[in-house]
């Protein structure tokens, strides 16, 4: 008896480990645009709060992180009142990040910085940071530096012909490690990112949406787990889970529908904790089960269609970036569940206190970490 009991911490560790959000630390967005005419323009997409208080990816949020009152302090300001925080950073910044042409810095300037209104605080407020200067038009290549400072960035460029009216967008780059870009070509204006690029790229980023950044994807999928260890039930759980939530994904990519964080992020927390509850009140696998879980497929599919909207589509392979992202969340839907039955279900799923020592205290765990992640969604 006293086995299962101290395999439960590893069951439910992502459950121990998930955040008292306040914000998700995002990675910032970094578009460049070479003009023909001989000059560059850059939008960084970033959260300016995060930015003053020094918060980057090595925290899952931003309550981790020692200046998270500051954070928070900073997260209620008006625009104003916050773009006036930010004057004494831009020197720092512009000092910090590189831009390259053909091995040589690129001097460049902050012309405009951007902050939408305060807006839902459970969310990141994402501003917009626009530097310009002049480039070669005979530059041949470009390559960008964000510190890791700063956190993980994306980052790619558009080459624009203005004469001749065309433009072309190179694929992402997704850069994690405090490095260097590489380097862009600025030669081939209709050269297209090729296929196995798209599918690495989209895979991997589906995948890093569930392990590590998606702990309440995590907790739900737990949950259909716990539900029964047996491989039928789980079988038609995830299944139904996979086809709803693929449904409104590309629905929402493809702008049929669109609904604010809001609204959807306090709808995830609580199909996290009906599933909990319903684990405790329930013995085997009924219709009214699969119907929820499709239910709740659809709003983790528009929980998961914001982070693919951050992180970008090509133009030119828009089906092949939407499929790939989601394999790479069925990816690593699967990890989750093979972690749990290796850890616990493949040993202790058929013991008859099974269901008393694991799954009531874990489920009844899930649905207190997900009414406190609805009750702080909601702003109460």
């Amino acid at each position: 008896m006293s086995i299962p009991l101290r395999l439960l911490p590893l069951l439910l560790s992502c459950c121990l480990v998930a955040p008292v959000f306040a914000d998700i630390v995002k990675p910032a967005l970094v578009e460049i645009s070479v003009f023909s005419e001989g000059r560059f323009r850059i939008e960084v997409r970033a959260s300016i709060e995060a930015l003053l208080t020094g918060i980057n990816s090595q925290y899952r949020d931003t309550t981790q992180a020692p200046t998270a009152e500051e954070y928070d302090r900073l997260r209620e300001l008006e625009a104003p009142a916050l773009a006036q925080a930010f004057e004494p950073f831009r020197q720092e910044m512009l000092e910090a990040i590189a831009l390259r042409l053909d091995g040589r810095p690129a001097q460049a300037e902050i012309t405009a910085v951007e902050i939408p209104v305060p807006g839902y605080t459970k969310v990141p407020r994402i501003s917009l940071i626009v530097l310009e200067g002049n480039i070669p038009v005979d530059t041949e290549t470009l390559s960008w530096y964000y510190p890791a400072a700063f956190g993980d960035n994306a980052v790619r460029v558009r080459q624009v012909d203005e004469r001749n009216a065309k433009w072309h967008w190179s694929s992402w780059q997704w850069i994690r490690e405090d490095r260097t870009s590489e380097a862009f070509s600025l030669t081939e204006v209709f050269t297209q990112p090729d296929f196995i690029t798209v599918v690495v790229d989209y895979v991997g980023a589906g995948f890093d949406h569930i392990i590590p950044k998606g702990l309440d994807h995590i907790l739900f999928v737990l949950g259909l787990f716990l539900f029964s260890t047996r491989m039928r039930p789980l079988l038609w759980q995830i299944t139904m889970f996979t086809v709803a939530h693929s449904i409104t994904l590309a629905m929402a990519m493809t702008g049929v529908i669109e609904l604010p964080a809001r609204v959807v992020e306090p709808l995830i927390a609580l199909s996290i904790a009906y599933v909990g509850i319903e684990n405790v009140w329930h013995r085997r696998l009924h219709p009214s089960r699969l119907i929820l879980v499709f239910a709740f497929g659809l709003l983790h599919g528009l929980g998961f269609a914001s982070m693919l909207a951050d992180f970008g589509m090509p133009e030119n392979a828009f089906a092949t970036a939407l499929i790939s992202f989601n394999v790479g969340v069925e990816l690593g839907q699967l990890a989750v569940v093979a972690m749990a039955f290796l850890t616990v279900g493949l040993w202790f799923g058929n013991r008859p206190d099974y269901r008393r020592l694991v799954v009531i205290p874990g489920s009844l765990l899930i649905s207190a970490v997900g009414l406190y992640w609805t009750w702080q969604r909601l702003g109460l």
